[in-house]
């Protein structure tokens, strides 16, 4: 099990619903491929460094977790075909960044 985090920015027109149920689909994808939520983020709308899609702004979500190899090229095949989505990128973690996130996770939930 390799240690796993995948940020993506979806479209903004879409409603609070729609952005709900798309992370939810997403999550159960992976969790049904055997992954391992650690942790999820909303990171709400944020203005973009540059348009996308002629759109100045997305709604941007950070998973966490930990899964097989294979499971990230699905992962990512329906993130390209679902047109919800602007961007994404996974990041395989080393140990080093498996602790930096762990230290940024603490630190957030010290502040709430």
């Amino acid at each position: 099990m390799n240690h796993y985090e995948t940020v993506f920015i979806l479209n903004p027109v879409l409603s609070e619903d729609q952005i709900k149920e798309t992370v939810q689909k997403y999550e159960d994808f992976l969790v049904s491929r055997g992954a391992k939520m650690i942790a999820k983020e909303d990171w709400g709308l944020k203005k973009l460094a540059y348009p996308i899609q002629h759109k100045k702004s997305g709604f941007y979500h950070l998973f966490e977790y930990t899964v097989s190899g294979e499971v990230i090229a699905p992962l990512e095949l329906e993130f390209r075909r679902d047109e919800r989505f602007m961007r994404y990128l996974t990041v395989a973690l080393d140990k080093h960044a498996v602790a930096w996130a762990e230290r940024r996770r603490a630190k957030l939930n010290q502040k709430a």
